[in-house]
Order: C-alpha cells, then structure tokens, then sequence
C-alpha cells in the first residue's frame, strides 16, 4: 500500500471520528481546511502528522479541544491533523518520590518527625490529563497532607510498632482520591520517625530502669529457689551424718585444687556443739 493510500484511509478514519462527535460547522471547515492544507504539502506534511510513541506512553489526542474517542493512542505511530490536533504524551511507568520531612502532632500530644516514599502509576491516560491539572505535583501533595492525617489519629506506640497498618491505611486513602485523576498507588511506606532528643533520653531511661527492675526480680528469684534447694539439701544431710564428713573432704578437695598453699583444720560440728553444751 502507498503513502497516499495510508494518508487517504487516515483521513477518512478521521472525517468518520468527527461525523460521529458532531463538531459542528465551523468545526466541519476548520478539519477540511487542515485536510486539504495537509493534501496540498505532500508528503512534507508527514513530518507534522505522524507521531510515534514509545511501548510505555500513551498519547491523549484534542481535536478543537475535544478528546478523541475517548481513548488515548498508543503504543507505536498515529496520525494527527495539523492545526486542529494536539496530543499530550503520558508515561505509564512506575513513578516514586520522597515525601517531605513532616512535623507531625501525634494523638498523646508527642512532636516527631516523620518522612516516606510513595509508588504510584498512571492507569487511566485520559483522567490524568483531563481531570487534574498536574497529576504528578497533586499527588505530592496529597501525599503530605494524608501523612499528616493519618499519623496525627495515632499513639506514639501505635507510629512505632504499627508501620505496615499505617503505610496500608495511607495507601488506601490515596488511592481512592487519585482514583479519579487515573492514578493508581501500589506502595506507601515510612521510611524514618525521629523523637526530640528529650524523648530519647526519657524512653532510654525508662527502658533502662525496666531493665534494672527486671533483673533484680530474676535475682531475687534465683535466691528464693537457692535457699529451697538448700533446704532440701540440709534435710538430706541431716538423715545421714557421713554424708556430711564427705560433703568435708570434697570440700577440701575443691580448695586443694586452686590454692594449694592453703592449710585447713577441720573440725567436726560435733565436737563444738560438745564444748558448747559443757559450757
């Protein structure tokens, strides 16, 4: 097929479009003006009307102010009309960016500070361009304004311990605003929660005396269940009085073992508490 024949079925796709949006008569002359103009600078005029777009754009196409068909073209080449069309590239790639540092007032009246990073992606072409300005700025803004929202509902505690229920929650608050700007969020998460040096020091210190609580509670328990074992022990001892003699020697045979300069006299129980008796 020839060039003309592409350009002759390309117009006739287009007069087509129009007959059915129904441009009106001025609409009518200004799109068979740019016909016949289009006509007349063959081929140069393939330069200006065929566009190409990449695997990952769409392109949002404005006829005299109107979308055509509703749908966006792409991936690959269209053809627009000189003067009457323009078109407005749209990445349907994967966008993240860093929220700001926010200043936030959680519910239990603490300061922090506290940033993130949110995913998102255009899904519908024709929403982000006609419904919204500047998608990729409103949904920065967005983001701040729902960081702030959400963690001020939030304990202290709760932003620490809670990351993922609070990414989730600012996920789906996002996405059902930015549903009708065609954007839709897959990711929100917390990167970094910073405390006032005040905090800091008074968590530290709380958590050091439940330490210290702690660890004397474990103390006092291991004496407790020392002084049963001990008991059953002296019980066992008392029932046969040559265990005691061997509880001596082993005794002395632990103490020989690391000071062997020392000299010790054992002298059994049962002779002091004789001499304790004759007094």
């Amino acid at each position: 097929m020839s060039s003309r024949a592409k350009v002759h079925d390309s117009v006739s796709e287009i007069i087509a479009d129009d007959r059915d949006r129904g441009l009106g008569f001025c609409g009518w002359v200004l799109v068979i003006l740019s016909v016949l103009l289009m006509m007349i600078t063959f081929p140069f005029s393939l330069f200006r009307c065929i566009k190409i777009v990449q695997e990952y754009e769409r392109a949002v196409i404005f006829r005299l102010g109107r979308i055509i068909d509703k749908k966006a073209k792409g991936p690959g080449m269209f053809f627009v009309l000189p003067c009457t069309d323009n078109f407005v590239k749209v990445d349907l790639r994967m966008v993240s960016f860093d929220i700001p540092v926010q200043e936030i007032l959680t519910r239990d009246s603490v300061t922090v500070c506290v940033d993130g990073v949110v995913y998102f992606r255009v899904k519908c072409p024709i929403s982000s361009v006609a419904n919204v300005s500047n998608v990729h700025h409103s949904t920065r803004l967005l983001a701040q304004t729902t960081l702030r929202n959400v963690l001020g509902t939030k304990n202290l505690s709760e932003l620490l311990s809670d990351r993922e229920t609070i990414s989730s929650s600012m996920q789906l608050c996002l996405d059902e605003v930015t549903d009708r700007w065609g954007i839709k969020v897959e990711r929100v998460e917390i990167k970094d929660i910073r405390l006032p040096q005040q905090l800091q020091r008074a968590m530290a210190a709380e958590a050091e005396a439940s330490r210290d609580a702690r660890a004397k509670v474990i103390a006092a328990e291991g004496e407790m269940n020392a002084s049963r074992v001990l008991k059953e022990a002296s019980l066992v001892i008392s029932e046969s009085p040559a265990a005691l003699q061997l509880r001596y020697l082993q005794t002395l045979s632990q103490i020989a073992t690391e000071n062997n300069s020392t000299i010790i006299f054992p002298l059994p129980l049962d002779m002091i508490q004789h001499l304790a008796q004759r007094k």
